[in-house]
């Protein structure tokens, strides 16, 4: 009878809960619907220019493994590289083929290598190609190319949890009631908690770059003043993400029932994942996650060294949704208290 008991009120806590009922029956549909489209998309074909190479060489490149661009010259072919249109350029000099790479991508220098070698063994079987590279080189490793991603997405998913917890706590210890009670406004009570909140994910972007890259080796091939801007505008993000959402729960489990529909969709359009690879519609998700655009900047900094001018428009974004969510902040502490 005991057991009995205890059994159907856990059964009406969970009917009662509808946000917990459809976490655990609908957010597994979710991941797994994101899953198949992003691992049953397009097939992700090497981009190939190729620059005065014999009509009959050129002819050899597999069209179903490869995409090829013929290009008048090397410096149009260069630019090209440079504007991320292709992943490598095949020629000849003297007479010896020369592959040039773009080399961020280490999975996609391989797709590269693996095409072109098959085409030169057809033809030029004891010729070894000469091969450069633009970014990187030979030894980039996964890691190095995931690496990027890997540091904004530890740093937002961090201070997203932390700061919806943290948020939530002061609600529910009546300790915001209270602050809310006094002349202050809620514009200033936003900013005084981004501030607080703001020294510890500065100290933990700061430290969370320097280990990736001074204790792990990470390749790193721009300013890393520019990585810890991007990696504090990215925890920015999230501080006021998980502030906002943290209005809208009760208790840290249902801070916690955000992230499969906050935080693991993100992690599908953050770069870990070719979006080449989705449907073009699907792709189009990602200009609504802010991990993109951290992802996208930290990777142009730390594999291709870019600078201010080539990522700004990803700083420029950051910085809005930091502003859209600091201003819903404002108008969801109404229900804490009318001004």
């Amino acid at each position: 009878m005991r057991t009995r008991a205890l059994a159907l009120r856990i059964i009406r806590q969970f009917v009662r809960d509808r946000r917990t009922l459809a976490l655990l029956l609908l957010a597994p549909l979710l991941v797994l619907t994101l899953m198949h489209f992003v691992f049953n998309g397009n097939q992700v074909k090497p981009d190939i220019g190729t620059v005065g190479l014999p009509t009959a060489l050129a002819g050899r490149i597999d069209p179903n493994a490869a995409n090829v661009t013929s290009y008048p010259d090397a410096a149009s072919a260069e630019q090209a590289l440079r504007d991320g249109k292709l992943d490598a350029v095949f020629s000849l000099s003297d007479g010896k083929p020369s592959i040039r790479m773009e080399g961020s991508d280490p999975s996609m220098n391989k797709a590269v290598m693996l095409v072109l070698q098959n085409t030169i063994q057809a033809d030029m079987l004891t010729i070894q190609p000469s091969i450069t590279y633009l970014h990187g080189n030979a030894d980039l490793s996964s890691f190095d190319s995931f690496g990027p991603v890997l540091i904004g997405f530890f740093s937002f998913f961090f201070v997203f949890l932390l700061a919806g917890v943290a948020f939530l706590r002061e609600r529910t210890t009546g300790t915001l009631e209270r602050l809310l009670a006094t002349p202050i406004r809620r514009s200033e009570v936003v900013a005084g908690y981004l501030l607080g909140f703001g020294l510890f994910t500065l100290l933990q972007a700061t430290l969370i770059a320097w280990y990736s890259i001074g204790v792990l080796g990470m390749y790193m091939d721009g300013s890393v003043w520019l990585v810890l801007l991007m990696n504090l505008l990215l925890t920015l993000t999230a501080l006021t993400l998980g502030t906002l959402l943290s209005s809208f729960a009760s208790t840290e489990f249902q801070i916690i029932q955000f992230i499969p529909l906050v935080i693991v969709p993100q992690v599908f359009f953050s770069g870990l994942f070719n979006l080449e690879a989705m449907d073009p519609w699907l792709q189009k998700l990602s200009y609504v996650m802010p991990l993109y655009y951290g992802a996208d900047a930290m990777r142009g900094i730390m594999l291709r060294g870019e600078g201010f001018a080539d990522i700004q428009i990803d700083v420029y974004v950051l910085l809005g949704f930091s502003v859209a969510f600091a201003l819903l902040n404002i108008a969801a502490l109404r229900k804490q208290r009318a001004i």
